[in-house]
Order: structure tokens, then C-alpha cells, then sequence
């Protein structure tokens, strides 16, 4: 026998050994911890899976597991091709038949953003759920390694979540420590609607060296009064402008404010809006977004009095 028909044996059987552990990995059963706190165990990774928030899709593409998506919500428009996948409903009503035909193995879903009821009853048809909702930036990665694992697609998903970590280490390590500013985040306008520490957003401005004015209501979307906005003289006001996330609420109006030129904010032109599909979404675009959220505080500090 010669040195080179040895060879091509050993590499024969190196790769048919291969080939077995592959097929093995990808029928063995995989487990993840969600954002609920609870675990999620499925006999292999799934092949089919529905996403019932816009973030999420998004985070599936990330994660590698966009081409497994065999339904989601209303507003999931982003990677392009999201577009094109079959609706199953909104976060307000689910069309649970739907659903169920469409047999998925995995269903994501926005854990305070769907209705309770409805995904209560997907878990009582004994499918199995994976709650979503980051509230701090560390979470979005997390979600998306989680996700991978889910799917089987690691390599990829702990891929994207490396880049995300660096986008927004980067972002600290240059605006973190910047002076303080104050920030006013609205909401809506009636009721006058802000968001306390608790949600991602706070994240965002803290990452930026930003001060949510009502970080400590107890409240994640706490109702405020215009007398306590302008107490609290807000050196920035922010919100969310229209992105492809349409909502059949007004959206919020810095020209209430005219009135109180006493404010910071308002007497120096602080008033920002940005991309609500970019701040409004958990998902890995929250990056872009948070670097527009620290050239507006940037703004902000270059338009203060001489000292």
C-alpha cells in the first residue's frame, strides 16, 4: 500500500467522522435561559420559527436564522427581505390558527409587547415560546448569542454580537464620560408619556453621558406633568420620530413647549427627533441609533454659554 493511498483513507475516514459528529450536533437537543427567566429547551434547533415582534426578526436575520422564519408581525420590514415573510398578525392581536398551521418549533416573542392572553394560549398548545425584551444594551447581544443557540447557527450569531459590542464600547469609550446632560425623552404628548430607567433607552442615553430626567419613576412608561418637566429643566428634549412602526396614537410635539422658554431645552433649540425604527426597536440597528442620540447630546453641550 503507498504513502498516498494511506493518506486518502485517513482523510476519507476523518471526514466521514466528521460528517457524523455534524449530524450529530444538529439533531442534539439545545437549552437557553430567556429574558423571562425561564428555560427553553428544544430537541434540536429549530427549523421553523415565528417571530412576533419587529426587533426580533431582526435579531433572527442577525442570529443567521432569517431564512427559518415562516411568520411574523406587522412592521417586520427590516432586513428587506423580511417583507416577503407570511403575517400571522400584530402585537395587539394574533391570528393564533395561523399560527398553529404554520407549525413552528420556535416562537419568539416581545414579552410585554404581546398580548398576554393570546401567548399564554400558544404556550398551552404546547409550543414552545422564547421571550424576548432587552432592557439594558447588554441584553441585545445576549439575545442574539441566545437565539443562535436555538438555531444552531453559533459561529454567526456570537459573529453579530461581537460586532455589536464593539460598535457600542466604542460609543462609551468616546462619549461616556462627556459632561452630563439632561434629557427629557418624550413619549406622547396626551397624556404627556416618558420612560423611566428601567427601558433600554436610559441605557442609551447613559451610554452617551445623557441623565434621564424620571430615570427613578417606578413606572417603565410613567405618565409625568408638564409642571414637573419644566421643575426639572431638561437641558435636551427628545423623541421618537415616524419610522416604518406606524402607530394609531399621535406622535409626540415639541410645539407644546414653545411657551416655556424658560426651559433649557427649549430656550437653546434642544429639540431632537430620531428614526423611531432605529430607538424604538431592541434589536441590532439600536447601535445606529444610539450614535445619532450622542452627536444630538454633543450638539447639545456645544451650544452651552462660555464659562
Amino acid at each position: 500500500m503507498t504513502p498516498t493511498s494511506i493518506t486518502t483513507r485517513a482523510l476519507l475516514a476523518l471526514a466521514t467522522l466528521l460528517g457524523s459528529l455534524l449530524c450529530s450536533h444538529a439533531g442534539a437537543a439545545v437549552s437557553v435561559v430567556d429574558d423571562a427567566g425561564q428555560t427553553v429547551t428544544l430537541d434540536q434547533p429549530a427549523r421553523r420559527v415565528i417571530s412576533l415582534a419587529p426587533h426580533v426578526t431582526e435579531m433572527l436575520y442577525a442570529a443567521g436564522g432569517g431564512s427559518r422564519i415562516v411568520g411574523t408581525v406587522s412592521y417586520s420590514d427590516y432586513p428587506p427581505q423580511a417583507r416577503d415573510i407570511p403575517r400571522v398578525g400584530d402585537n395587539k392581536a394574533l391570528d393564533l390558527e395561523r399560527i398553529a398551521a404554520l407549525k413552528p418549533d420556535l416562537i419568539v416573542v416581545w414579552r410585554h409587547g404581546n398580548a398576554q392572553k393570546q401567548t399564554d394560549r400558544l404556550r398551552a398548545l404546547g409550543l414552545p415560546l422564547f421571550y424576548s425584551e432587552p432592557r439594558k444594551l447588554e441584553g441585545i447581544p445576549s439575545n442574539i448569542e441566545r437565539m443562535g443557540v436555538l438555531l444552531g447557527t453559533e459561529p454567526t450569531a456570537n459573529s453579530a454580537a461581537t460586532s455589536f459590542r464593539q460598535q457600542i464600547d466604542k460609543l462609551r469609550q468616546t462619549y461616556a464620560a462627556r459632561a452630563p446632560v439632561t434629557v427629557f425623552y418624550q413619549v406622547w404628548q396626551q397624556p404627556l408619556m416618558t420612560l423611566s430607567g428601567q427601558h433600554l433607552i436610559s441605557d442609551v442615553l447613559a451610554l452617551c453621558g445623557g441623565r434621564n430626567l424620571f430615570a427613578n419613576e417606578a413606572l417603565l412608561v410613567p405618565t409625568v406633568s408638564v409642571e414637573s418637566v419644566v421643575a426639572g429643566n431638561p437641558e435636551v428634549m427628545m423623541t421618537a420620530s415616524m419610522g416604518a412602526t406606524r402607530s394609531d396614537r399621535p406622535l409626540p410635539d415639541f410645539a407644546m413647549w414653545e411657551r416655556w422658554k424658560q426651559v433649557t431645552a427649549v430656550a437653546r433649540g434642544n429639540l431632537y427627533a430620531i428614526d423611531g425604527d432605529l430607538v424604538n426597536r431592541a434589536g441590532p440597528r439600536i447601535a445606529q441609533g444610539a450614535q445619532v442620540v450622542c452627536k444630538d447630546l454633543d450638539d447639545a453641550r456645544r451650544k452651552r454659554p462660555a464659562q
